[in-house]
């Protein structure tokens, strides 16, 4: 499966970006979905979990309650909306996409087999 993400720019702090994600290929299976992001120097950390079976959500405490996550299963799109965006959050993020997580595995990038080629967001103070 090719993962393609969109949606990054530049935005002021305190605004708002919606992240997308497109998966073509076999998308027939049914993936679980990730968004990572990483920032100079920093390893790759999680930011946001979607889990196909029972569409549970997970979210790493730094975004907990300002992103959401979400699948639009017509269109195999996965979104990450972004709000009350802080310079902390400046980063490229990326999709990335697994079969069948148990649900500490979301948090691990190692974990996912197929990765978009990320997006810029950056966040101006």
């Amino acid at each position: 499966v090719q993962l393609q993400a969109s949606g990054g720019g530049l935005v002021q702090t305190g605004g708002s970006l919606r992240l997308s994600c497109t998966a073509s290929g076999r998308t027939e299976t049914n993936y679980d979905m990730g968004w990572f992001r990483q920032a100079p120097g920093k390893e790759r950390e999680f930011v946001a979990g979607f889990r196909w079976s029972t569409r549970a959500t997970y979210y790493a405490n730094s975004v907990k309650g300002r992103f959401t996550i979400s699948r639009d299963n017509a269109k195999n799109t996965v979104h990450l909306q972004m709000n009350s965006l802080k310079p902390d959050d400046t980063a490229v993020y990326y999709c990335a996409a697994a079969q069948n997580l148990i649900t500490s595995s979301f948090r691990s990038p190692n974990m996912y087999r197929y990765w978009g080629q990320g997006t810029q967001v950056t966040v101006s103070s």
